[in-house]
């Protein structure tokens, strides 16, 4: 459409910008919707980021939105905007399958309370985007649905488990898209797929309506081209729900009015001591808080406990329970699984109910060590992955279990953490940086993300896309495990997949399981040390 002379790509606009314009009258919902659908027909094909589209529901609710907003009936910044969601939020009619030929048969009578909310603030809501495996698992090709592709290289990784979610945000695909976030899966998307993805506090967003992967770590939250965007988006999301058992009812705090005085802090150690993390990608963390510090914040270094304290805690308390979750078919058809899920869930058999509750234990500990931390610093930047996107033939299921993820001490700690793009590697492709805070700061962190993107111009910049048939695209298959030559190895992977119930003469699953156990064990003899009386769970 043409606006003051000059010509304006519907997709290219941001939530907000969409939100002005149809409050505005210069534009109309079933404009933006017919002009998505549309570049969804011209480029998903390669991409891959939707399973479903939802496009006469969409198109019906475009009309009545523009029959609405005519009327002066608007409903706030949301009505007739284009929103997408991660195929494990339930729709009510709509296939919800989590990625899964386990859900190929699950269709939901019921919206989670998170789309309940989007309809009711008006949102059109397009379509069902990819995630791994029951939002677990990496890049898998022998799923039902091939993974989403990056939009700035269709041979790079477009991050997990959100990844339909980041790749439609920065493809112009939807204006905005629901993720979740366990261990890194709104923000790993965000910052390898060049959007921005906020992480809310945990409780802040219901869960009721979402297919779990960790009833303890697992955070509902929005992706979109800016942190604005996320703002409204939460505007909508956010709120207490007697029907979520982790719901909190406490409030958010208010943003600042500025940055001036905000004291910030540089997780240097994480780069400098606990991961190998690229020269490129360190570079732009210390953009981040320059940029900062020239809008007033008063910029130092800060330490919390090491990433792999963080990541011990994490994966022991979430695959013993996404095991649980998937327990009866795990059981009874292992197979109709995918590879990648199964290295992972399957590992959670070596944990015993000793570590489940000392990571709990830990996990009291590391909470408290934060206090001292917030104390001293209102926000604190880190990176969001170690590099940029890696190729998808790159990918190794093992290195779940031998490299602690960047992002995963955040939602650990529970507070509210933002990934935004703070510039780009040598070949192109998108560099995140995540912000984060204490719990029920996220008007702070938004408002610090909001600042940065005002600043520079990272948020400018849009892949450019290639229309074209992807089935002709290279798919990758992971090496089959090799059972441990060892018999005590092997009889142990056995007696474990027994007493999970599992069955004990499939080599392959055997051998999943005798891959994970060294690292399991590891993690465990971590976490096994003197606990107070008060340390508890």
């Amino acid at each position: 459409m043409e606006k003051n002379g000059y010509m304006v790509d519907l997709t290219h606009l941001t939530l907000a910008d969409a939100a002005r314009m149809i409050a505005a009258r210069e534009l109309k919902s079933l404009e933006l919707v017919e002009a998505t659908f549309a570049r969804i027909e011209a480029y998903d094909t390669r991409l891959s980021s939707h399973v479903t589209l939802m496009t006469e529901s969409a198109l019906a609710a475009a009309r009545t939105a523009d029959a609405e907003i005519a009327a002066g009936r608007r409903r706030g910044p949301l009505h007739g905007v284009t929103v997408a969601l991660k195929d494990i939020y339930d729709t009510e009619g709509v296939l919800t399958a989590g990625g899964s030929k386990t859900g190929l048969d699950r269709v939901p009578d019921r919206d989670a309370e998170t789309v309940r909310r989007l309809r009711a603030a008006g949102a059109v809501i397009t379509g069902k985007l990819t995630t791994h495996e029951y939002a677990h698992g990496g890049p898998s090709f022998d799923v039902p649905w091939p993974p989403a592709r990056n939009p700035w290289n269709v041979e790079h990784f477009s991050g997990g488990s959100s990844s339909g979610s980041g790749v439609a945000v920065a493809a112009g695909l939807c204006l905005g898209a629901l993720g979740t976030d366990t261990g890194g899966s709104i923000r790993g998307p965000a910052a390898l797929s060049g959007t921005t993805g906020l992480m809310p506090s945990y409780g802040l967003v219901s869960r009721r309506g979402v297919i779990p992967n960790s009833f303890t770590f697992d955070h509902c939250g929005p992706l979109a081209w800016t942190a604005e965007d996320c703002g409204l988006l939460l505007d909508v999301l956010a709120g207490f729900d007697p029907g979520d058992p982790r719901s909190s009812a406490e409030p958010e705090r208010p943003p600042p009015a500025s940055m001036a005085g905000l004291r910030v802090g540089l997780l240097r150690h994480f780069w400098e001591e606990d991961l190998n993390v690229a020269p490129e990608m360190v570079a732009a963390c210390e953009h981040v808080g320059e940029v900062l510090r020239s809008l007033g914040a008063e910029v130092g270094t800060a330490r919390i406990a090491p990433v792999q304290d963080w990541y011990d805690v994490k994966i022991t308390i979430a695959e013993t329970e996404l095991f649980n979750v998937h327990r009866g078919n795990l059981r009874t058809r292992p197979r109709d699984f995918g590879h990648d899920f199964l290295s992972r869930a399957l590992g959670a058999v070596c944990f015993t109910a000793q570590d489940y509750v000392a990571a709990h234990r830990r996990w009291r500990q590391l909470r408290r060590s934060m206090v001292p931390v917030y104390e001293r610093f209102d926000l604190l930047i880190a990176p969001s992955a170690t590099g940029p996107a890696p190729r998808l033939d790159a990918h190794s299921t093992v290195n779940f279990w031998r490299s602690p993820s960047i992002t995963t001490p955040f939602d650990v700690t529970g507070g509210p953490a933002l990934t935004l793009t703070a510039g780009f590697s040598e070949n192109g492709l998108p560099l995140g940086v995540q912000l984060t805070a204490a719990p029920f700061e996220d008007r702070l962190v938004l408002a610090a993300g909001q600042a940065f993107q005002a600043a520079t111009e990272w948020g400018c910049r849009r892949p450019v896309l290639e229309a074209g048939d992807g089935s002709k695209l290279e798919t990758y298959a992971l090496p089959a495990p090799a059972l441990p030559r060892e018999s005590d190895e092997r009889e142990e992977a056995r007696t474990l997949a027994a007493l999970a119930g599992l069955p004990r003469d499939d080599d392959f699953l055997l051998a999943l399981i005798a891959e994970a156990a060294p690292h399991a064990r590891a993690m465990a003899a971590r976490l096994d040390r003197d606990y107070a009386f008060s340390d508890e769970i």
